[in-house]
């Protein structure tokens, strides 16, 4: 028989006792006798069985199992906040489930179905679905969760996000400082908070220097990432008169930008500036060190976890939501250095 059909009934069978006692020795050892134990340990090694640990905390009601629903693995800003997840899942003895939306309504709602089924501990989620149907629907199924780099009225969950309005903010006083006075903004879908409060940023900056808004061009992209940068660029570069400086949403569509100005023949930072968003790793390492509004990914990634281990651990009981807001940080290089 092959170990994958080796079940607790066979090993007890096999060892000539009762499933009972098989059960107590793998849970309670010290409740069985020295000879009994070491039968049936002997007969678990020699048919090859392992414990069914899903099934057991399935009986339990306690998974050892987090999720996390983030919008684009692809973007490294999300691979550094499963980092932080995971680092404070393996400190409690849990792990992470990993799972990616990629900006979708419809996979979000097929990976939270998923998560409902494995029953997991609870989940930590970037919602894709603006109309809150889905988050509604989970809700249910009495799953804890933690909304991860998005703001949740606390009644209804814990929140960890990063204040989008100042770093956009940040990002456009930045560039105004450098004597720019016709900026051009990249963004993703406007449904997503994110770049609505990045653009609320910038031009909350605008008004500050008595800059009229209108100086402030918007381009939207169906995708958060290069080849979406790559799309804006090209039309920034068919723009009348060309903006001299842009902030982008994040930093792929940046990276996108700089290759669709590059390919151009277009100097960043002489002719053009260029402001990023997130601080990922390739930021410093492209072309033009890219100047870019960080956020602390890995340590969002962490406090939301530890909300949710505390929410779902011995000290539930005394456990109050929270939201959590950190602060951005512009890091300043050379795509975005004052022109002469």
């Amino acid at each position: 028989m092959s170990a994958h059909g080796v079940g607790i009934k066979e090993v007890a069978k096999e060892a000539g006792v009762s499933v009972g006692t098989v059960s107590n020795v793998i849970n309670r050892p010290d409740s069985v006798s020295e000879a009994t134990r070491t039968r049936v340990l002997s007969t678990i090694e020699r048919l090859g069985y392992v414990r069914s640990e899903s099934a057991r905390q399935l009986r339990a009601g306690r998974s050892r199992i987090v999720g996390l629903l983030v919008l684009d693995m692809a973007n490294p800003f999300f691979v550094d906040v499963a980092g932080g997840a995971e680092r404070a899942a393996r400190e409690a003895g849990l792990g992470v489930m990993v799972c990616n939306s990629a900006q979708s309504a419809q996979e979000e709602a097929d990976y939270l179905g998923l998560f409902t089924e494995q029953r997991v501990r609870g989940v930590l989620v970037t919602p894709a679905d603006t109309t809150g149907r889905n988050l509604e629907s989970f809700r249910r199924h009495g799953i804890p969760f933690v909304y991860v780099d998005r703001e949740v009225p606390s009644a209804e969950g814990c929140s960890v996000s990063v204040d989008d309005i100042e770093g956009g903010a940040l990002a456009a006083r930045h560039l105004l400082g450098q004597g720019h006075r016709t900026l051009a903004y990249v963004s993703g879908p406007m449904h997503l908070a994110q770049c609505r409060d990045r653009r609320a940023g910038a031009l909350t900056a605008l008004r500050e220097e008595g800059v009229a808004e209108a100086a402030l061009r918007h381009v939207e992209v169906e995708r958060l990432d290069v080849a979406g940068g790559r799309d804006a660029g090209a039309r920034l570069l068919g723009m009348s008169p060309c903006p001299t400086a842009v902030f982008c949403a994040n930093d792929l569509l940046a990276l996108g930008v700089l290759q669709a100005l590059y390919g151009a023949g277009v100097s960043v930072p002489g002719e053009v500036a260029l402001v990023g968003y997130d601080d990922i790793e390739f930021a410093a390492a492209a072309a033009v060190p890219l100047t870019s509004v960080r956020r602390p990914a890995f340590r969002m990634g962490r406090t939301a976890a530890e909300l949710l281990i505390e929410e779902t651990g011995e000290g539930a009981d005394a456990h109050r939501h929270r939201r959590i807001v950190l602060r951005p940080e512009l890091v300043v290089r050379g795509s975005s250095q004052a022109r002469g």
